[in-house]
């Protein structure tokens, strides 16, 4: 086990998503259940479509990638959170345990055939799990210090040290963190926004806060 650092100063999360195959959820508003359910390619192209998205990029991104891409979408559409700081001041830390393997398997069956080989650059640009991350930042113009990691399983103690690690040497004012995981047709992510609760106070924004702590980031992963 890791164990997080001690913080400098405490931090909260102030807004979330969660998208999974049962339900999608922008901090405690369920957005949509599983009664259309039919594959997850036809499920990221109806909530892309469901959330009024205008990002024509999106189609040609990786299902990872998609994912990452609609649940940010999710945890920035009604929050305010991203124009309270520059840009290069918001970090990213995202894990997974399949790393980037969901494409990597599509990218091996249009090499493994030497008499019909056909490989594809658009599809290996997406062999990176971080791509995933740029996807992101490129959209939101986000430039700030940002960390991929692969763990076999939810490790919400790995994910609270590395956010700790940027926000306490001041590499980042917030950071966007979570997890997001893809193979086949199993999937879900979980982002959190997550800032300074000094800061919050100042502002009279911390209301809403959860405190960025194991236990609620595992309440959010096992129950919501």
């Amino acid at each position: 086990m890791i164990h997080c650092r001690k913080m400098k100063e405490p931090y909260s999360i102030t807004g979330w998503s969660i998208v999974r195959k049962d339900r999608v959820v922008r901090n405690d508003k369920v957005e949509s259940g599983t009664e259309n359910f039919i594959n997850f390619a036809t499920f990221l192209k109806n909530l892309y479509k469901k959330e009024a998205v205008s990002y024509p990029k999106f189609y040609k991104m990786d299902n990872l990638s998609k994912l990452g891409f609609l649940a940010s979408e999710l945890l920035f559409k009604e929050n305010t959170f991203l124009d309270r700081y520059d840009k290069k001041d918001i970090g990213i830390v995202i894990m997974n345990s399949s790393s980037s393997l969901d494409t990597d398997l599509a990218y091996n069956e249009t090499i493994k055939d030497k008499s019909n080989y056909f490989p594809s650059p658009s599809v290996f640009v997406y062999t990176l799990p971080n791509i995933l991350i740029g996807e992101i930042c490129i959209r939101n113009k986000i430039n700030g210090e940002n960390a991929f990691l692969v763990s076999g399983q939810f490790e919400p103690e790995r994910i609270i040290d590395n956010v700790k690690l940027i926000m306490d040497k001041e590499r980042a004012q917030a950071c966007i963190c979570g997890w997001v995981e893809v193979l086949a047709d199993r999937f879900e992510a979980l982002l959190f926004f997550v800032e300074k609760e000094n800061r919050l106070k100042e502002q009279g924004m911390n209301d809403r806060s959860v405190p960025f702590a194991i236990e609620h980031l595992v309440n959010f992963y096992e129950n919501k």
